[in-house]
């Protein structure tokens, strides 16, 4: 059977610091494999929805290592590609669980700025009832173009469409990051963000408002709307449209000892796909779940490691 759920996007491999945050001041890291969606992608067959993963790695030792790790994981090799002719993104993490992770990115001509449209044959959309993209590829050309063609076909398929909102600004300087999220919205169905990421997207006002924040992406495209706001838990919005709308609810979260909240929201965006793909309705029930999944996936370093007790957030 074929998995019902589509990932895109970047894998890349995360650089962490040994004992200091600060890089300047780091003499040793340790490797960890990275990127939102291939994190997402793993999350989602870590809870027993293995999805099929689109993403493009160089063939070098770091591609060697990424694709292992996918396969590892449990995640479908039949859309993971090996660019011959460009290198695997690398990003250095800087920062602490108070402050959260900051990256700096070392992706110049690299194997995830060369996706090609059409990869994803639409026989795979039709079996497909979920697509999730991030909005890294967006900043770079042939990529973006590749995810606007991927989600204007699944949305002429129905297929429900979500959008991971990522401001990554010192990724964009051939693009302007709100002109490409302006033109992807109208075929999005669900939007997860957290407020940082807000601003950069042209929405105005208090960013961690769910109702202000949704009404504003409701007149863009999406009917649905997912906030997280760190130790503030999460938020969710979604209008008439939406299958389980119309409604709002919100969940203050879980208080956990945190190694490493590096992909803590990918794990998040893993729960609630997991959770409204698995049927539930309830946006209170949601994102209980999708709180669960990012608090575990925080007690571990790096953003694809084992879930403590997977049983712990069913």
């Amino acid at each position: 059977m074929n998995p019902t759920v589509l990932v895109a996007g970047e894998t890349l491999v995360d650089f962490l610091p040994g004992s200091a945050s600060a890089l300047a001041a780091t003499e040793e890291f340790a490797r960890r494999p990275g990127g939102a969606p291939a994190n997402v992608a793993v999350r989602l067959a870590q809870l027993d929805r293995k999805p099929w993963f689109w993403t493009r790695v160089g063939a070098d030792p770091f591609g060697d290592f990424l694709a292992d790790t996918l396969a590892d994981r449990g995640v479908p090799d039949r859309f993971v590609e090996r660019d011959p002719d460009a290198k695997t993104t690398l990003a250095f993490v800087s920062g602490d669980p108070d402050t959260g992770p900051r990256f700096t990115f070392y992706r110049d001509g690299t194997a995830d700025t060369r996706f090609r449209s059409g990869r994803v044959p639409d026989e795979t959309l039709a079996d497909a009832e979920w697509v999730v993209v991030g909005s890294v590829l967006l900043a770079s050309s042939p990529s973006r173009e590749a995810i606007h063609d991927l989600v204007e076909r699944a949305s002429e398929r129905d297929c429900t469409v979500v959008f991971d909102l990522n401001a990554r600004p010192e990724l964009w300087a051939d693009a302007d990051f709100e002109t490409e999220v302006e033109r992807l919205l109208p075929r999005v169905d669900v939007v997860k963000a957290s407020p940082e990421d807000l601003g950069p997207a042209g929405v105005a006002g208090d960013a961690t408002d769910v109702t202000a924040v949704a009404s504003q992406l409701h007149e863009r495209g999406p009917h649905t709307v997912f906030l997280t706001l760190g130790e503030g838990g999460a938020a969710a919005a979604a209008a008439e449209a939406a299958p389980w709308g119309p409604a709002e609810a919100s969940h203050e979260g879980y208080s956990v000892e945190a190694v490493d909240t590096t992909g803590a929201g990918d794990a998040f965006t893993a729960g609630v796909v997991d959770a409204l793909a698995g049927g539930e309705r309830d946006l209170d029930a949601v994102l209980a779940r999708a709180n669960a999944v990012a608090a575990a996936s925080t007690t571990r370093a790096g953003g694809m490691a084992e879930l403590p007790d997977p049983d712990s957030v069913a």
